[in-house]
């Protein structure tokens, strides 16, 4: 049984406060037992004081037999007061010196120390009073019965344990009282959470009433539900375009097939309608490539066989494989700089195609597209510029995204699915680097940046702008 906060923190203050009133109460008791043991000794030196002085008056065995019925006189009738006077002579002596004290004043003589008589335990001092007169020199023991401090300790000690008990037991309800009304906006916080409703998701919960530590708390879970709701509308927008990339080929399948069965053709009739089919099927075949490879990325998969190549090399081969398409657009493919690097070679030609057809795409015949290979540290840059109407900043930051086409910036933009773009960025990510665009003066650029540490890829894997 899971048991609530409120009921936790209870015991928690329960815990806190019995430690705090246990040291506390040991603190007292030590502070009252000192004191009292003072107070005892103190009492002990003064009676030993006091009998002292007589001692010294008395200096013979008349004398002394009124000391010894002063003595008795002092002496209570429950002895919890003794006195001793040791000596040589008999004749100046008093009281009968029990065994244990002979070997006490023998083994710590001038000390204090505790005498256990009749079952009692009794604070004792001495002194030695020098000779006098017929009085040889004596020394006298002065014992106060320590029991009435015992009682006076045990009764101090059993109340702070009650005194504690009560105090822990009210901490407990006062803790427990206290944390229900300290959680209350917790619990409101809970119902509205509960009434959140996935049909709805443009609700958030309200920070106006709540403590600052629950306002944090409610703008980080708002702050979730933001970024679910952005990837939710961008998961419908990618299934909605998907479907649309996707019916287009498919309908004309359909079509082409439905009229080629209306009525009867001839085997060259029969052949063209296949061989449309065919390209429609062909484009099929690499929206869904397309799609498996960006979703091996988007599972953080990398670019493991790596070789140590020259980018300038690879994208000479790359423009040879593409030289039919780019004498069919009449333009050309200038190559600057270059750079060693550590890629999957497979992988950069395929960016690296697909930012040239993007480029061969949106130039006008007779342009000179420039591939700009540069290197800085550890990321090797390559950059794919050719002149072309201006794009607005606001299509800049999502060409990269599947299936973007920023119409009226783009030229030709349904001439393809929308993916050459994304599988760059997707490359980019694999090889722990970033995708970039600029549009300047006429002249639009296209790039990615590849990382000999694939670990410093980025979050997005995105950058609006180059070096």
């Amino acid at each position: 049984m899971k048991t609530s906060i409120a009921t936790r923190l209870a015991v928690m203050f329960a815990v806190a406060a019995l430690g705090v009133f246990s040291l506390v109460g040991v603190a007292l008791y030590r502070v009252l037992h000192r004191e009292l043991g003072r107070h005892q000794l103190s009492e002990v030196n003064t009676r030993l004081e006091y009998v002292g002085m007589m001692v010294g008056r008395n200096d013979n065995a008349v004398s002394w037999q009124n000391l010894r019925a002063k003595l008795d006189t002092l002496t209570p009738a429950d002895d919890s007061v003794r006195y001793w006077v040791l000596g040589p002579d008999p004749r100046f002596v008093y009281g009968d010196v029990p065994a244990e004290l002979r070997e006490r004043l023998g083994a710590q003589p001038g000390r204090p120390f505790v005498l256990e008589l009749e079952g009692r335990s009794m604070r004792a001092v001495s002194r030695s009073i020098p000779p006098k007169g017929a009085r040889p020199a004596v020394q006298i023991v002065t014992a106060l019965d320590s029991t009435r401090f015992c009682d006076t300790l045990d009764t101090f000690a059993g109340a702070l344990v009650v005194l504690c008990l009560a105090g822990v037991s009210l901490v407990t309800i006062l803790g427990h009282r206290i944390a229900k009304v300290g959680l209350a906006p917790l619990s409101s916080l809970s119902q509205e959470a509960q009434s959140l409703s996935p049909r709805d998701l443009s609700q958030r919960l309200r920070l106006s009433p709540l403590p600052r530590e629950l306002s944090d708390l409610v703008a980080s879970f708002n702050g979730a539900l933001d970024r679910l709701e952005r990837a939710y509308a961008q998961l419908e927008g990618f299934n909605a375009d998907v479907a649309h990339e996707l019916r287009t080929p498919l309908t004309n399948l359909i079509g082409q097939t439905q009229v080629a069965l209306a009525k009867e053709r001839t085997a060259t009739q029969l052949e063209e309608v296949l061989q449309s089919n065919l390209e429609e099927l062909d484009r099929l075949r690499k929206i869904v490539s397309d799609m498996l490879f960006l979703a091996r990325a988007d599972q953080g998969e990398t670019a493991l066989d790596r070789v140590q190549a020259s980018a300038a090399e690879e994208v000479s081969k790359t423009v040879e494989f593409l030289d039919v398409i780019l004498e069919e657009a009449g333009v050309s493919v200038r190559v600057e700089g270059d750079a060693h690097a550590s890629f999957e070679r497979s992988l950069f030609l395929r960016a690296a195609s697909n930012l040239l057809l993007n480029a061969v795409e949106h130039s006008e015949r007779g342009a000179e597209i420039v591939v700009a290979i540069a290197r800085r540290e550890s990321e090797m840059r390559i950059a794919v510029t050719n002149p072309g109407a201006p794009i607005p900043e606001q299509h800049l930051e999502r060409l990269f995204d599947r299936f973007y086409r920023a119409d009226g910036a783009r030229r030709n933009s349904r001439d393809n699915h929308g993916l050459g773009l994304s599988i760059v960025k997707a490359v980019a990510k694999m090889h722990g680097g970033t995708v970039f665009a600029t549009s300047a003066e006429g002249r639009n650029t296209f790039g990615f940046t590849l990382s000999d540490s694939p670990l410093a890829a980025t979050p997005g894997g995105s950058s609006s702008s180059p070096w």
